[in-house]
C-alpha cells in the first residue's frame, strides 16, 4: 500500500519535473562553459583581425620567408588563418609556430600577408605549464661574474619575486658604467631582454622573450612589444622589462614566445613586417562551434541545432517560444480560472500580435471581429445550415483581409495591412463562436469571453515578444521539458480555480 501511495500519478510526475530540472541545469551550464552561450542575446564577443604585411626586395633567385607565428595563447583562441602568398609555397610548421614562404625568380618588391583572426575567451589557459629543461649558466669572464654576483646582491634589497627584482637592478643600474660588462648598452627592448635571459640564467631560471601586440583597432606598427617570460614557482609567467609587472595587460595578445627572430627572410634584403589590427564582433552562437572545438567538445555541437542552415533556425526559434505561450494558457485556465474562445486561440493570436505589432494588431484584430460579427448577424437569418454558415464566415475574413491589406498598402499603413497575419480560420471560427454565445448566452457573456480571449493573447505576447526570453527559450531548449512536466503536473489539480474561489464564497461561508 505504502509502495502503491509512492508511486501515484502526481508524485511520479513531480519526480520526473525534479529530473527535468536537473537535465536543464546541467544542460545550461555545459552550453555555457563549453560552447561559451550567453544568457543575454544583445552581449557580442570581439574578434580581432591582425595584419602582418611582410615586404622586401629579392636579390637571389631562391627565396625563403620564415615568420613566427602565435602559438599557444592566454585568454585567446584563433579564430582563423589566412596566408597571402601568390607564387609561393606555404609550408605552416606548427610544431615551431612558423610559417615557410618559399618562391624562385621574383623581381621587385615583394608583399607577402599573414592574416590571424582570434576571439577572446578567458576560460581559455592553454598555456603549456609543464617544467623546460634547466637552463645553461652563461660562460662568463671573471670580471663578469664578479659584476654578476653584485647585481643578484643588489637585487636581494629589491621587492617581488627573482624575476622582479633583477628587472628592477637592471632599470635602476643600466647607466652604471661598472656593471657595463653584464647590463646593456644599447637600452633597446630587446637587448635588455637578452640581458635578462642572461642575468637569470646564472641562477638557472629558464626565460625567454615574448613578443605581444596590443589589440587596439587601427593600431599600426612595425614591431611588437618585447616582453619576458620566465618559469619560475612552477609556472610561467610574464614579465614587463620596464616595470616589472606580472601578466599581460588587458587586451593584448602574444605573437611570439622564444625564437631568434620574428622575421627571416634569405634571398631579400630591406626586410620588415608591419602589423595592423582591425575589430568586429559576432554572437555567441556564431562562435559557438569554434568555442566547442577549442574544448575538443566539437562531436557534441554537431548534432545540436544550432548547426542547421539559418532557415530552419528561424523556424524552431518560433517552435521553442510555444511551449512557454502553452503553459501561460494553461495557468490562466486552468489556476486563474479565465475562460477563453478556444483553448490555443489566445497563443495562436498573441503570435500573430508577435507579427504584426502590438498596437496595429489589436486595432487591425477588433476591426475584423466587428465587421465579421456584423456580417454574421445578417447571414443568421438566411437559415443556411452549420458547414455552409462557417464556410462563408472563412471566406468572408478572406475577403476582408484582402481589402485591408488594399487599402493598408494605398494609404501607406502598416495598420490595416497587419490583417494578413491573422490565421484565417481561427478568426472565422471566433466570429462563428461568439455569434453563437451571443444567440445562447446574450451579448453581455459574449463581451466577457472575447475580452478573456484578448487578454490572455495579451499576457502571452509580452511574455514571449520579450527578446531576452525568446533568446533563452532557444539557447537553452532543455527548459521546454521542464515546461512540459509542469503542464502535466498542473493537470492533476482538481482544486478550485481563483475566479472560482470568489464565485462560491458565499457557498464556502454557507458550510462553515
Amino acid at each position: 500500500m505504502k509502495l502503491k501511495n509512492l508511486f501515484t500519478v502526481r508524485k511520479v510526475l513531480s519526480y520526473l519535473l525534479v529530473l527535468s530540472i536537473v537535465y536543464a541545469a546541467y544542460g545550461i551550464y555545459y552550453k555555457i562553459k563549453y560552447w561559451g552561450f550567453s544568457a543575454s542575446p544583445k552581449e557580442v564577443t570581439d574578434v580581432w583581425r591582425i595584419d602582418a604585411r611582410v615586404s622586401f626586395k629579392p636579390v637571389s633567385d631562391k627565396i625563403r620567408v620564415v615568420l613566427s607565428v602565435p602559438g599557444e595563447n592566454e585568454n585567446f583562441n584563433i579564430l582563423g588563418e589566412e596566408i597571402v602568398a601568390n607564387g609561393y609555397d606555404v609550408v605552416q610548421d606548427k610544431k615551431n609556430n612558423q610559417v615557410i614562404m618559399s618562391g624562385r625568380n621574383k623581381k621587385d618588391k615583394q608583399v607577402l600577408y599573414y592574416r590571424l583572426n582570434i576571439y577572446e575567451d578567458t576560460k581559455n589557459n592553454q598555456l603549456n605549464k609543464s617544467a623546460p629543461a634547466n637552463s645553461e649558466r652563461p660562460l662568463l669572464s671573471e670580471e663578469e661574474q664578479i659584476q654578476m654576483r653584485q647585481i643578484w646582491e643588489l637585487a636581494q634589497q629589491q621587492e617581488g619575486d627573482k624575476v622582479q627584482k633583477v628587472i628592477s637592478v637592471v632599470n635602476q643600474e643600466m647607466a652604471n658604467p661598472s656593471m657595463s660588462l653584464i647590463l646593456p648598452v644599447k637600452h633597446s627592448s630587446k637587448e635588455v631582454a637578452e640581458k635578462l635571459i642572461q642575468i637569470l640564467a646564472y641562477k638557472r631560471i629558464p626565460a625567454r622573450i615574448a613578443r605581444a601586440i596590443k589589440l587596439e583597432e587601427g593600431k599600426k606598427t612595425e614591431r611588437p612589444d618585447i616582453k619576458l617570460e620566465a618559469y619560475i614557482n612552477n609556472s610561467w609567467n610574464l614579465y614587463d622589462i620596464n616595470s616589472g609587472k606580472i601578466g599581460l595587460p588587458k587586451k593584448w595578445v602574444i605573437f611570439q614566445r622564444g625564437g631568434v627572430s620574428l622575421l627571416d627572410v634569405r634571398g631579400g634584403e630591406d626586410s620588415k613586417v608591419m602589423f595592423s589590427v582591425m575589430k568586429s564582433v559576432a554572437t555567441p552562437m556564431k562562435m559557438a562551434a569554434y568555442r566547442a572545438k577549442a574544448n575538443n567538445k566539437l562531436g557534441n555541437y554537431q548534432y545540436s541545432i544550432y548547426t542547421l542552415p539559418l532557415l530552419e533556425q528561424n523556424t524552431l526559434k518560433w517552435l521553442m517560444i510555444f511551449p512557454l505561450a502553452i503553459l501561460v494558457v494553461v495557468l490562466l485556465r486552468n489556476v486563474i480560472g479565465v475562460s477563453t474562445m478556444g483553448t490555443f486561440t489566445p497563443m495562436l493570436l498573441a503570435m500573430s500580435l508577435v507579427k504584426t505589432g502590438f498596437f496595429p494588431g489589436l486595432i487591425c484584430f477588433s476591426i475584423m471581429i466587428f465587421l465579421g460579427l456584423l456580417m454574421r448577424a445578417l447571414v443568421a437569418k438566411l437559415n443556411l445550415l452549420l458547414v455552409p454558415r462557417i464556410s462563408f464566415v472563412v471566406i468572408f475574413v478572406i475577403l476582408l483581409i484582402q481589402l485591408l491589406t488594399v487599402v493598408g498598402y494605398r494609404l501607406d499603413s502598416s495598420l490595416v495591412g497587419s490583417a494578413i497575419f491573422f490565421p484565417i480560420i481561427i478568426t472565422a471560427w471566433i466570429i462563428e463562436r461568439a455569434s453563437i454565445t451571443w444567440e445562447e448566452e446574450g451579448a453581455r457573456n459574449t463581451i466577457q469571453e472575447i475580452f478573456n480571449t484578448l487578454l490572455t493573447a495579451v499576457v502571452t505576447y509580452f511574455v514571449i515578444s520579450n527578446d531576452y526570453v525568446r533568446h533563452i527559450m532557444f539557447a537553452f531548449n532543455e527548459l521546454n521539458i521542464v515546461i512540459m512536466f509542469i503542464v502535466m503536473l498542473l493537470g492533476t489539480y482538481t482544486g478550485y480555480r481563483l475566479t472560482e474561489i470568489t464565485r462560491f464564497a458565499s457557498l464556502v461561508k454557507k458550510d462553515d
